[in-house]
């Protein structure tokens, strides 16, 4: 038996992280939703490295995210089209975008202006409890485990904090570094689950000490949580910032995703409750004009780039 095995808790974020939670993957999303389909348009939008696309395009299409499909015989050229399975990430990227405009670095970054095709308002699609309709704040959900909590072995790939370099015109940059770092938000995770302290938030994610101690530095200059000591007891803890706290509908809806394609046979391993209306929490994404949920098809957008150079001649709609 080996003994260095580590379990952790079951998680439905674990898993859709095993799938978009890195950097160059989210970058090459957000390609995709502004209407790149060929290598050249990845390249160019993204700036990564040809063999860094190559392999993370690879990888979506071994996790039934992505087709590659043939569209010229001669000469022979091939696009990247999007399954039910990769538009269903569209909640995800539409949470990380709200982040992001609240949050982020806006100079020298693209600016994107979204249109909800049912009421024709601009719409700024904000994360809502799909009940009530209110705005989701972490501190009115309730969580509990779910039939389908287990323990799972804590298996890990190969992965460093994000440097990849990248344009000047990703809409989600900010946040990608942070969702796509997978310790990082599995710390997060953590925190919103009640665990502060240094040991519980290693157990709880398995994460090396050496890593752990990092990363929190890291999320701490980043605004994304603090750290403070309470006189009568021994151990330091983290919470929180108003800035972390909002990322919670990006995790929600990366839950929901990993609920949905990998789901565990006895059901969710996590059930939150809106403590504002007493309800399941059904996450919706609501239009800022007219208050409507939204959806892919439902959204149309216009792109603005403040250095042209960067840009690949964006789309003014998704093409899917």
């Amino acid at each position: 038996m080996n003994n260095n095995v580590q379990y952790i808790r079951t998680c439905s974020i674990w898993r859709a992280l095993e799938v978009v939670g890195d950097k160059p993957t989210l970058l090459i999303m957000e390609s995709y939703w502004l209407g790149a389909r060929r290598f050249t348009e990845f390249k160019s939008h993204t700036g990564l490295l040809k063999t860094v696309i190559s392999d993370r395009l690879r990888k979506l299409i071994d996790a039934d995210c992505l087709e590659k499909v043939q569209y010229s015989d001669r000469p022979k050229r091939f696009e990247y089209r999007a399954t039910a399975k990769f538009l269903d990430v569209y909640p995800v990227a539409l949470c990380m975008l709200h982040w992001e405009k609240n949050w982020g670095e806006r100079e020298g970054k693209m600016a994107i202006s979204l249109t909800h095709k049912k009421c024709g308002g601009k719409a700024d699609p904000s994360p809502a409890c799909g009940t009530c309709h209110k705005d989701i704040d972490a501190r009115e959900i309730d969580w509990a485990n779910g039939p389908g909590l287990g323990m799972m072995k804590a298996t890990y790939g190969r992965r460093r904090s994000s440097s990849n370099p990248t344009t000047q015109t990703a809409l989600f940059d900010n946040i990608a570094e942070i969702i796509g770092d997978r310790w990082s938000a599995l710390i997060i995770r953590s925190l919103f689950t009640g665990l502060n302290k240094f040991q519980e938030i290693q157990d709880d994610s398995a994460i090396a000490s050496n890593v752990l101690t990092e990363r929190l530095a890291v999320l701490i200059d980043k605004g994304i949580i603090e750290k403070f000591n309470i006189p009568e007891r021994r151990h330091s803890r983290y919470k929180l910032t108003d800035k972390g706290r909002d990322i919670y509908p990006i995790l929600i809806a990366l839950m929901n995703w990993g609920d949905r394609w990998y789901p565990s046979p006895k059901g969710s391993p996590l059930l939150l409750s809106h403590k504002t209306c007493n309800s399941d929490l059904v996450l919706e994404l609501k239009c800022s004009t007219c208050g409507k949920s939204v959806t892919f098809t439902d959204i149309t957008f216009d792109v603005e780039l403040t250095k042209p150079a960067n840009t690949i001649g964006l789309p003014a709609v998704p093409r899917i």
